[in-house]
């Protein structure tokens, strides 16, 4: 059980590295999107990056936000029904 927590345990901080690391992509192509003047000058290829930011940034955060909420249920769960069981 103590390996399973260990393995728990880093499998959730990588998650949440690569949620924040989602979250930031999103806000660098909104960034980039609205403030820098080097991707308007770019045009084209400049909303392209920024587009592309944005889209790796979601694909980083939100599934891991439901994997996250998938096992802070289940741990919830065998919390509640470990003292039933003794």
């Amino acid at each position: 059980m103590h390996a399973s927590t260990v393995s728990d345990a880093s499998l959730i901080k990588g998650l949440k590295i690569a949620m924040a690391t989602g979250i930031c992509l999103i806000l660098l192509g909104v960034y980039f999107h609205n403030f820098s003047e080097t991707i308007e000058a770019m045009g084209v290829t400049g909303i392209i990056i920024s587009a592309c930011c944005v889209a790796i940034g979601m694909i980083l955060s939100i599934p891991t936000k439901m994997y996250l909420t998938f096992l802070l249920v289940k741990r919830e769960a065998d919390i509640h029904q470990s003292p039933d069981l003794k």
